[in-house]
């Protein structure tokens, strides 16, 4: 296959157009879903009551969902805490709100504690609960301010390190191309609704690591041409650059979008949410790599000059 070829001569410049105005186009649709429809946030955002149960036989995760299915609480999160015996059951407070509180605003636990484990100890008698507690929703509003200063933080110091090791167009581009990435699959996943938990949080900030990883092979590429090419035009150097590359962006997106694909369907219910988002993440990061970031370095006038090395006198 051509794509497969170090030789491979195609013109990703030439689709610059067409292809800035798709990233423009989605990048304004994800805001606007965004926007309108929000992110559907789990517990770990909203707050909620989380059950430690334990049993004196060795239980499976999913029966358990399945006795809580029977009862009207198919929205629990169930988890496995490290052994066979013990799981975690997190409930968050969605259309059952009056089921969760008092007249007096105050979160009845006996109650709750008591519905489930009559669920629990209906399906299997040897159920006893070993802990409760409740996470409000101030600490939720937290972790979510601090995902978003976290991810911030990344972009700003992937940019100052572009600056340092490249020049500013190069750290502008890539800057571009990650918020452009992280929107798009934050859209992807508000046009889903799909939950919004930690998990996903981090896999959200993975996606960032990962796609600019793809963006520095592509410049160092776009380096050393620049600086071996005496005569050739800036367009004719991304061009090569990325078809260059090319071979190795689609291999390593393969085989790592095959590794999360394994993760989803052996991983278990509790790590969907991560390898899902590490999948859109990486078809949109590999795109953007090969379509978006060189336009972008190309528009701002990148150029040899900009980085042949600075001689001393």
């Amino acid at each position: 296959m051509e794509i497969f070829n170090h030789n491979a001569n195609i013109n990703f410049l030439g689709m610059r157009n067409y292809s800035i105005a798709v990233a423009i186009f989605l990048v304004i649709a994800s805001v606007v879903l965004i926007a309108t429809r929000g992110l559907n946030y789990g517990l770990d955002f909203t707050g909620g009551v989380s059950l430690v149960i334990d049993y004196e036989q060795p239980v499976q995760v999913a029966d358990v969902r399945a006795a809580l299915d029977k009862g009207g609480m198919g929205h629990a999160v169930v988890q496995s805490l490290g052994g066979t015996r013990e799981v975690s059951i997190r409930m968050q407070p969605k259309d059952d709100v009056a089921a969760l509180q008092e007249s007096d605003g105050q979160v009845n636990l006996d109650r709750i504690s008591a519905d489930v484990m009559s669920l629990l100890q209906t399906a299997r008698p040897d159920a006893k609960l070993k802990s409760r507690n409740f996470v409000g929703s101030e600490v939720g509003s937290e972790l979510r301010s601090d995902g978003t200063i976290a991810a911030i933080f990344v972009i700003l110091g992937i940019m100052a390190y572009l600056w340092i090791r490249f020049e500013r167009r190069f750290a502008i581009s890539a800057v571009a191309t990650e918020v452009h990435d992280v929107l798009v699959t934050l859209g992807v996943i508000s046009l889903w609704q799909r939950e919004f938990d930690m998990t996903v949080l981090a896999s959200v900030l993975a996606v960032i690591g990962y796609s600019i990883n793809d963006k520095v092979v592509v410049f160092d590429r776009v380096r050393e041409l620049f600086r071996l090419a005496r005569k050739a035009e800036p367009e004719e150097i991304l061009n090569r650059s990325i078809n260059n590359t090319l071979s190795r962006t689609i291999i390593t997106s393969l085989f790592t979008g095959i590794a999360m694909g394994a993760l989803y369907f052996i991983g278990g219910p509790v790590v969907h949410g991560f390898a899902i988002t590490m999948l859109i993440g990486i078809v949109v990061g590999t795109l953007s790599s090969i379509f978006i970031a060189s336009p972008i370095l190309l528009w701002l006038g990148v150029s040899k000059q900009d980085l042949m090395p600075v001689t001393k006198h």
